[in-house]
């Protein structure tokens, strides 16, 4: 169990205690359950693996020390005495925060005011040594199921209005979706940098949106605004989920914040998507009208791709990196860039560029170049608006090698569900939280997140001590064994 000597100095560096109580009303008598006591406790039931239910936070707080319940006001003087902390002041202190947090009218998406707050006790859980570590960060969303039962199936109302029916993958060998009723938690996960060393995988941000909501558009505005708060955003590992919304809705808002987008584009996505000027779209790039139609329609390598093929796919994608317009200049205040021939910066061979046909013939020659040449093939530059490429274009070209072990890092976002998931720790399926609407559930969620990220950083500190300890001794620093047997190996192996 995280001791509580780890948990208050999050709840103190966030700042968000205070907020809280200024904006909650005043009663005829002072609260004997403060914000900042409230939120100790929600962090110390979801410590000792209690699911979030009030009553657990109730018992967290009342079972501390007697020093500390003196300390934190779960006992109190009154006038006949001292007097511990009951279930009902818990229930009513936590009862006017989600009311002052949840807005007036339940939409399915936070408030700013629960977001903000939320972010910043995230942001507070993430260690000094660690905050300016990475830019990097792993992004998606999974289920988080209401323990409400759905509306009727003729209409009318159910306990909790807010969720929605939403989709989930499962388990079964038949890959199909099922439908669950709640609502979505988005998650951004640290992530080493790209030759960077490695860090622990912290969650910095997250939110939770109602399945009536796009999770991808009620993300976005999480992230953007991290830069403001003196976060700034490097690279954003995202899968086909997000890079097959509409530009507005993910690809714009992110690069005007900074991010370097990698992510896997969805099937509808790759391959050739028009003309610019004469020049192919495809896979984010622009590239020369000549470019073979068998090198811009392939994706990244199947799973169980031997490194043959892997190795015959890097192949590929490195020629058709030849084929690419070189970019001269970054994107300026509106977006726009330019472009430069392939063949005018010598990486292909072309007799529509004089001087390109003096150079070495270890380089892709155009054979038949267009009767008509288009502006791409006859001007020096080329103009590129931001609304050419500005759905798929990103830090590495698609699919090629680079992008590959980029993309491998968002892998981290998986882990940071599977350690929210995790039995053994605090399971968030139906029945963890059985408090209804959003305002409640991301409160609690929130809390989770934090205990998590204490128990990575536990961990992590733990490994790298063992590290030093093996280093000191001469010995290489401890490796996981990875034992992948097919089918056909265990099937025919004998007898133990």
């Amino acid at each position: 169990m995280i001791p509580l000597a780890v948990l208050k100095p999050v709840i103190d560096a966030s700042g968000v205690a205070p907020r809280i109580e200024v904006m909650l009303p005043v009663g005829v008598r002072p609260r004997q359950l403060s914000v900042r006591t409230l939120l100790a406790g929600m962090c110390l039931a979801q410590a000792d693996h209690r699911p979030a239910h009030l009553t657990r936070v109730h018992e967290a707080l009342v079972s501390l020390p007697e020093a500390d319940q003196w300390r934190l006001g779960v006992i109190a003087d009154w006038k006949n005495g001292p007097h511990l902390l009951t279930y009902r002041q818990t229930e009513r202190t936590f009862g006017l925060v989600t009311a002052v947090l949840g807005g007036d009218q339940p939409a399915g998406l936070p408030s700013g005011q629960l977001q903000g707050i939320c972010d910043d006790l995230l942001e507070a859980s993430i260690p000094e040594q660690f905050k300016d570590a990475s830019t990097s960060l792993a992004v998606d969303w999974t289920d988080l199921e209401s323990f409400s039962r759905p509306p009727p199936a003729r209409g009318g109302p159910c306990a909790d209005p807010e969720a929605w029916w939403g989709h989930r993958k499962n388990n079964l060998l038949r890959r199909i979706d099922e439908l669950f009723y709640g609502y979505y938690l988005s998650a951004a996960i640290m992530m080493r940098e790209e030759n960077g060393p490695a860090v622990p995988e912290l969650a910095r941000r997250a939110t939770v949106s109602s399945c009536r909501h796009d999770p991808v558009r009620a993300f976005a505005p999480v992230l953007t605004a991290m830069p403001a708060a003196g976060t700034p955003l490097g690279d954003v590992l995202a899968d086909s989920g997000y890079a097959h919304r509409d530009a507005d809705a993910w690809a714009l808002p992110l690069r005007a914040a900074g991010a370097s987008l990698v992510q896997d584009l969805h099937p509808h996505d790759r391959g050739p998507k028009g003309t610019h000027d004469g020049a192919i779209i495809a896979n984010g790039n622009l590239y020369c009208p000549c470019t073979p139609r068998s090198l811009t329609g392939f994706g990244p390598p199947a799973r169980d791709a031997s490194r043959d093929d892997i190795a015959a796919h890097d192949t590929k994608t490195a020629e058709l990196g030849r084929y690419k317009l070189g970019r001269l200049t970054a994107d300026d205040q509106d977006g726009y860039h330019r472009v430069q021939c392939p063949a005018a910066m010598g990486k292909i061979r072309c007799p529509l560029r004089p001087a390109s046909m003096r150079l070495d013939r270890d380089r892709p020659e155009i054979l038949t170049p267009p009767e008509n040449p288009p502006a791409c093939c006859t001007q020096q530059t080329l103009t590129v608006p931001p609304e050419v490429t500005a759905k798929t274009a990103q830090k590495h070209d698609y699919p090629s090698a680079a992008w590959r072990r980029s993309y491998a890092r968002r892998t981290g976002a998986e882990r940071g569900f599977a350690t929210a998931k995790d039995p053994a720790t605090n399971d968030i399926s139906r029945g963890w939280c059985r408090l209804m609407g959003l305002t409640p559930l991301m409160l609690f969620t929130t809390t989770l997140l934090i205990v998590r990220n204490q128990r990575i950083q536990t961990a992590w500190n733990t490994r790298q001590e063992q590290n030093q300890h093996r280093a000191a001794n001469g010995l290489p620093p401890k490796t996981r064994r990875r034992r992948r047997k097919t089918l056909t190996a265990l099937a025919t192996a004998g007898p133990p």
